[in-house]
């Protein structure tokens, strides 16, 4: 795989070569039509000095093969060849010895032409009777080119190979934040799960260090939900499977009424613990990340209605439900399997502290977009600096035979679905205040 500096400088790098390759093409074209344009003003300016030098010099036979005249003479640059022919196209003057590089005159102006199988560029100026003529070689004028862009090349090439490693070490400079925290993760223990703190930090990584907090936050609420479930389990389970244990061995000593007394309490004690074992593992779920959405819906009525069936057995007919005159159809904006398992268990601790011969009042209301569900038990009531406890795990006052998990459970259910508990200890019992949210219609 490849890695991210090496990514971001090849894409960086191709992208700065493109721009200046591009900027370079441009500007060796232009560099080359300038040079193109002062070689040919050149051929003008030769042209216009012969033609000043022949008004200057004795007159010229018209008859002959033509006057050789160095290129000194004629004030011609080295490598250009030059000629002077009359208007019948005689050559009356030339720079060059060799008859057979005869230069064209018929056009006047810039003219391109093949002389021996090479390329010229010629120009020709007339002047009175006399038609002067400049040229120079094409392989001539490309090699002059090729020079000067070879020489604009270098410090274009140079500037970008710079460049590429400045970006290489800049890249590497601004990607050292993520190595610090590369590094920092590496040196931690398995079991570490405090926050990083890494200073200084770019603002474009402070998003990734505080989720990478967050992240260590959630596994470690996580690690705990799991060892309080594994110790609240082996404490509280110890004891039922002490009593089941014992039960059993007096049932296998003992006949008759004993030895079925002692099945009893063995299958009492085990209800208990299936009873302790699905609430913790509703708790765990509850106070976890998984989801209870089924995609069944309950309006409040219906969720009175299932709660008090899924109350205790035994004691269900004690639950007098007080229906609204007109309650609302809207559903109940949480889970039902959750709405319905709060309310059970507020039912259930009002049942366990009502005398048998007392009902417990179940009513509900609806307020705005919020349904409100009163249980009032007529118990002994709690007193006033115990009201905190109540929703603590495993607390449980003298006279509670419950294992101390159904009102964790359900603020444990409160804080994750928007609800709303509120306890009431008066002296005729404890009225309990449950608000759940209406999905709006």
């Amino acid at each position: 795989m490849m890695s991210l500096r090496l990514r971001l400088s090849l894409t960086l790098g191709v992208a700065f070569a493109l721009i200046w390759a591009l900027a370079a093409a441009w500007m060796l074209s232009d560099l080359r039509n300038q040079m193109m344009f002062s070689l040919d003003q050149r051929l003008v300016a030769s042209a216009r000095m012969v033609a000043g030098l022949m008004e200057q010099l004795p007159p010229v036979p018209s008859k002959g093969e033509g006057t050789h005249f160095s290129a000194e003479q004629l004030n011609v640059p080295g490598g250009m060849a030059c000629q002077v022919s009359s208007l019948r196209g005689e050559i009356l003057a030339r720079s060059h010895s060799d008859p057979q590089q005869t230069l064209e005159a018929e056009r006047l102006g810039f003219h391109d032409q093949m002389i021996d199988g090479a390329p010229w560029r010629s120009f020709t100026l007339a002047r009175g009777d006399l038609r002067i003529t400049t040229a120079d070689r094409q392989i001539e004028r490309e090699a002059l080119n090729m020079s000067i862009l070879l020489a604009a090349s270098v410090p274009v090439g140079v500037a970008l190979l710079g460049c590429v490693c400045l970006l290489w070490l800049g890249i590497g400079q601004g990607l050292a934040p993520l190595n610090r925290m590369r590094d920092a993760l590496m040196r931690r223990s398995a079991d570490s799960l405090e926050p990083l703190q890494i200073q200084p930090l770019p603002s474009e990584l402070q998003p990734l260090l505080e989720t990478q907090n967050q992240l260590l936050q959630r596994i470690g609420k996580t690690i705990e939900r799991e060892r309080r479930l594994t110790g609240d389990a082996a404490h509280e389970l110890r004891s039922p499977l002490t009593a089941i244990k014992t039960h059993l061995q007096v049932a296998r000593m003992t006949d008759g009424a004993a030895r079925d007394q002692s099945l009893a309490r063995a299958e009492e004690g085990a209800d208990r613990m299936h009873r302790t074992l699905e609430q913790l593992l509703l708790l765990a779920r509850v106070e976890g990340s998984l989801s209870f959405d089924d995609g069944v819906q309950c309006n409040a009525e219906q969720v009175a209605k299932l709660a008090i069936q899924d109350a205790a057995s035994a004691d269900r007919h004690r639950i007098h439900f007080q229906r609204p005159a007109k309650a609302s159809e809207a559903p109940v904006q949480m889970p039902a399997v959750l709405s319905i398992a709060a309310l059970r268990n507020l039912l259930d601790n009002a049942l366990r502290h009502t005398p048998s011969d007392k009902a417990v009042e179940l009513s509900l209301e609806t307020v705005g977009n919020r349904v409100q569900f009163v249980v009032r038990d007529h118990g002994p009531g709690i007193a006033q600096e115990d009201l905190q406890h109540l929703t603590q795990r495993f607390w449980r006052n003298g006279q509670s035979t419950g294992c101390g998990l159904g009102l964790a459970i359900v603020q444990a259910i409160v804080q994750r679905c928007g609800c709303t508990l509120h306890f009431d200890s008066r002296p005729d019992g404890l009225r309990v205040e449950l608000t759940m949210p209406l999905q709006s219609v």
